[in-house]
Parts: C-alpha cells; sequence; structure tokens
C-alpha cells in the first residue's frame, strides 16, 4: 500500500467497520480501499485486486447504465464527488466479473482536510430495490 494522507488511512479505518459497502478514491481516482461487504457485492476481495487506477476498476467491473451503455468513469457518483468537490447520488448498473449484473445505488462524498484541500472521495452503495 503506497502513503495516503492521516485522513485517507482513517477513513480506510473507518470503513472497515461499517457494514455498508464502502469504496474509497484518491484524488486521482485511484482505488484506496473497498470493505468487505463491498466485497459481497462486486464479488472479488479486496486482497485480490489491491489498489489501482480508476481506468482499471472502472472496466473491471464495468458500470453502465440501465440501457447498456458504458458509463465513464467520470460520470461515477464517485469521480463526479472528487472533480465536482460536493456530494453526489445516483444509480448504474455494475457487470461483476463472473458475469452477474448489479443494480447499485450510491451516494458519494469528497473527502477533505479541514483546510479545505481534496484527499479523495468515498461511496456508500447498495443494491437497488427493483
Amino acid at each position: 500500500m503506497s502513503q495516503h494522507p492521516i485522513e485517507v488511512i482513517l477513513t480506510r479505518q473507518l470503513a472497515s467497520t461499517l457494514a455498508m459497502p464502502v469504496f474509497l478514491v484518491d484524488t486521482a481516482g485511484t482505488l484506496v480501499f473497498y470493505n468487505e461487504p463491498a466485497e459481497a457485492m462486486l464479488g472479488m476481495r479486496f486482497e485480490e485486486t489491491g489498489e489501482m487506477p480508476a481506468a482499471e476498476w472502472s472496466t473491471l467491473w464495468s458500470p453502465f447504465e440501465h440501457d447498456g451503455t458504458p458509463l465513464a468513469p467520470e460520470r461515477l457518483p464517485l469521480m463526479i464527488a472528487v472533480a465536482e468537490r460536493r456530494p453526489v447520488h445516483g444509480d448504474f448498473w455494475i457487470r461483476r466479473t463472473d458475469g452477474a449484473r448489479r443494480h447499485i445505488e450510491a451516494t458519494a462524498f469528497p473527502l477533505t482536510r479541514v483546510t479545505d484541500e481534496v484527499l479523495g472521495a468515498v461511496v456508500i452503495f447498495w443494491e437497488a430495490a427493483s
């Protein structure tokens, strides 16, 4: 694991204790961590993936719109939260590596320092009621 600011490390620690799926990225969109409930939703353990850039994780789980149109990484709530420094809620579909499809609702928010420096973003997500 690369060195991260203390706020990111503490957020990772908090995420590891939560019952909701949580995914954490840095300012570049690089995956820093996802917790055990997220592992169940995504179909892979974090230990299998480790940290990876957005271009890689966004294709690993293939996010797409309800009509099947691929969803670019920059259109995901998590990436919008980093880029626009604001909370975002949305829904989309993912295709896991085993081919299973999941309809996801997600609420993302930027992770900042007291100085207002953006350090990344956190998304809490769940399977949407269909």
